[in-house]
């Protein structure tokens, strides 16, 4: 049996997210179907984590294992003919049978991305997110880095079904900044790992901040335990994009 890591690119407009769903077009669903195709069986893959529905990825991880001894330049080439034209695997490699994306991977960085201008390209209209109202950007830019560092992230934490089993919502944000470019305003976090929703609402907490209302310690009181509270709101899924996952050998 081999194990196989892939990297896969992918637009997720029209599609339910990552994570199967009977009946709905998922990012894992039409990836497994193509390797149940080639390998001739069902064959379960396993991703880095769950993008919501509407979120793109720019360079996600996933992994399966096979018994076809397909080279893995072929693999791709086959995965990609057969795959819808909205995802595309850019990358293919045979690594060690234990590997997990999940459970492997070291940080992720995620980008959210904010139109600014008053006219939002139809064009651009799917992957960011048109707010063409005044904000204090550069209090917006001053206040970013206050996400980094070890905090208990449950006010930026949407609802999941994980929460039944009491798991820890502490995680660990390596660096958060924000930046114009053009008409852009990119918002960019590298973490150990992210909670549902927890970009998304990180971004509307800044938008409440370029608005005036939140100030610096009403920011920071909302990352303190126990904070009785949501913050955000959270942003619409579209201006949402993976970046990248890393991990200790890359492939």
């Amino acid at each position: 049996m081999r194990r196989i890591r892939i990297t896969v690119a992918y637009d997720g407009t029209g599609f339910h997210g990552w994570q199967i769903q009977p009946g709905l077009d998922t990012i894992q669903g039409e990836l497994q179907g193509v390797i149940g195709k080639i390998e001739g069986r069902a064959t379960e893959v396993a991703g880095s984590g769950r993008t919501d529905a509407g979120v793109h990825a720019l360079a996600q991880v996933a992994a399966f294992s096979i018994e076809n001894p397909i080279p893995v330049d072929n693999l791709r080439q086959a995965m990609n003919r057969l795959l819808p034209r909205s995802i595309r695997v850019t990358s293919v490699a045979e690594v060690d049978s234990e590997f997990h994306p999940r459970f492997a991977a070291k940080a992720k960085t995620y980008q959210y991305r904010i139109w600014r201008a008053e006219i939002c390209p139809p064009l651009q209209r799917f992957y960011v997110c048109h707010h063409p109202y005044p904000l204090d950007e550069a209090r917006m830019t001053d206040y970013a880095p206050l996400f980094e560092g070890e905090h208990d992230f449950s006010a930026f934490a949407a609802s999941d079904e994980k929460d039944a089993l009491g798991a820890t919502k502490v995680r660990r944000v390596f660096a958060s900044s924000l930046w114009r470019e053009g008409d852009e305003l990119i918002y960019q976090a590298r973490g150990s790992g992210f909670l549902k929703h927890m970009v998304r609402m990180m971004v509307g907490t800044l938008i409440e901040v370029g608005k005036g209302n939140l100030d610096r310690g009403a920011l920071l009181e909302r990352l303190r335990p126990g904070y009785p509270g949501k913050s955000g709101p959270a942003m619409r899924a579209c201006g949402l994009r993976l970046v990248s996952v890393e991990y200790e050998q890359q492939s």
